[in-house]
């Protein structure tokens, strides 16, 4: 171990000067991954004759949901790779390295397979960068209090900032020049953060650099189990297997693969929550902790499953029905997105000095009771788009308050979830398991964002009634799962032990 200890460093906003690596490299990530979400599903849904790929919506949307699916659920491999294999600093730079090649690739205009060869790229390595810069930026704070809440509230300044601007120029020279120079410039966001990552790391001083599961069986004198995870993928495969030789789906469609994967991901999810609680060789006080991550994981799962129909059915919304001429200027649709990581950059830091305060007179709500306020919070915005689909029914367009109501309801759900959610995750997993525990985390999100998706590929152009019935069912399952977590915060603050 080097003599110069990060954790005890004082640099941004005073805290560790680690951060600021960690908050740039994440702020170029976030700009190449939203600015080309930003304009991907109007993309796809753009007739040919417009240079667009002229899909369905519900073809789109399943590809979106795949998409922005597979970035998450990649997270728990690239847990588990810099776990055993790269350290969660490598992890990192390969990472970010892929995401530039799968934007560069998606700059290439005229080849569908380059076009998912692309995102493929974008997806895995997002998978390697994510879920290990979250769990340094939680290496940074050791003490695990309600300082580590703030850390993680400003750290996701960084990821707001660069949606801001990646939604911002990437729309709009996608949406109002070419969408091939939008996928372009997402390279170069990946491609500048890149060179900040590896100009300032020595501000992480050792972390992330070692294997943490490798490090955790040279101690113990342990050795890995192979064996365990290739039957682990067998049986996914047979049960995969089983459900389309039964007509249960058919993965040769967009949809029907989507929906594959949905039951992949809570097959996949289920049995490694199982494996870690009966074969993980915790105690039981770490079981606990565990399961409450899984209630984590579901409550993830739903906020994000409406949170991200941002980028398909609010996006779709924002083009077809809302009014966004603003001095005669039509705005591009993507530019409504930045309602969003606007409000995020302005509150976070209420945010996280508002944890801070409520914990010094022991007043701040518990993690559960914050998820449950969040939930709430993404369903009011929908019962907006409710009313606000009701205007299109009638026969006009809606103007752009009701999106940007909407969006100031799910970014401030957002700051009760998501990063308290990242910071919790860190605290609450057991060492040996972190990196993983961390992509668990990014999971919920898959699952959440394939959700979407799919339910985005109900989103009718032609069949306007129907709208205001989808935002309406999504209203119900927010306040249901809002009201379900108040109820049980009282046992998950238990289970949870001595973490605050």
């Amino acid at each position: 171990m080097s003599q110069f200890d990060p954790t005890k460093t004082q640099g941004f906003f005073g805290h560790p000067s680690g951060l600021s690596t960690l908050f740039f490299t994440e702020m170029w990530e976030r700009f190449s991954y939203y600015g080309m979400r930003a304009i991907l599903v109007l993309f796809m849904t753009t007739p040919t004759a417009q240079e667009g790929m002229g899909l369905t919506t519900e073809t789109s949307g399943a590809i979106y949901g795949l998409y922005t699916a597979g970035v998450y659920l990649l997270t728990l491999p690239g847990g588990w790779l810099a776990d055993n294999i790269f350290g969660q600093r490598k992890a990192i730079w390969y990472g970010g390295i892929l995401i530039m090649i799968g934007h560069l690739l998606l700059a290439i205009p005229g080849s569908t397979s380059i076009f998912f060869a692309g995102l493929a790229f974008v997806a895995s390595g997002t998978g390697l960068l994510k879920p290990n810069i979250s769990t340094i930026v939680g290496d940074l704070y050791p003490d695990k209090g309600a300082r580590r809440d703030a850390g993680f509230s400003i750290f996701y300044m960084g990821i707001n900032l660069g949606s801001l601007l990646g939604q911002t120029f990437v729309a709009l020279l996608g949406e109002k020049v070419n969408w091939h120079l939008g996928f372009g410039l997402a390279a170069v966001g990946m491609l500048l953060g890149l060179i900040q990552y590896r100009l300032t790391q020595k501000n992480l001083g050792d972390l992330g650099i070692e294997p943490k599961a490798k490090m955790d069986r040279e101690a113990n004198g342990t050795k890995s189990n192979p064996k365990l995870a290739l039957g682990f993928l067998a049986l996914l495969i047979a049960f995969l297997a089983a459900l389309q030789l039964t007509d249960q789906i058919n993965i040769f469609t967009a949809v029907g693969f989507a929906s594959a994967v949905g039951v992949i991901i809570v097959a996949v999810t289920l049995l490694y929550f199982t494996y870690i609680l009966v074969a993980g060789g915790l105690n039981t006080e770490e079981k606990k902790k565990v399961v409450v991550i899984f209630m984590l994981f579901i409550g993830a799962a739903v906020f994000w499953s409406g949170f991200e129909q941002a980028g398909s059915s609010l996006n779709l919304f924002a083009r077809d029905y809302t009014n966004r001429f603003l001095f005669g200027w039509e705005l591009p649709a993507g530019w409504l997105q930045n309602v969003n990581p606007a409000f995020i950059i302005i509150l976070a830091p209420v945010f996280g000095a508002l944890w801070v305060k409520l914990a010094a007179r022991n007043m701040n709500p518990s993690t559960p009771v914050k998820f449950g306020f969040g939930l709430i919070l993404m369903a009011m915005g929908f019962l907006v788009m409710y009313y606000a689909a009701q205007v299109v029914t009638d026969g006009g367009k809606t103007g752009m308050m009701a999106l940007v109501l909407t969006y100031f309801l799910h970014s401030t759900g957002e700051l009760t979830l998501s990063p308290v959610g990242l910071s919790a995750t860190t605290k609450l997993a057991p060492r040996k398991y972190l990196g993983q525990m961390m992509g668990i985390w990014f999971v919920g999100a898959a699952l959440g964002n394939l959700i979407a998706g799919l339910y985005a590929g109900n989103f009718d152009p032609s069949n306007v009634q129907q709208i205001p019935s989808l935002f309406l069912t999504v209203v119900w399952v927010g306040v249901g799962a809002g009201i379900i977590f108040l109820a049980l915060s009282p046992w998950m603050k238990n289970w949870m032990g001595d973490i605050k």
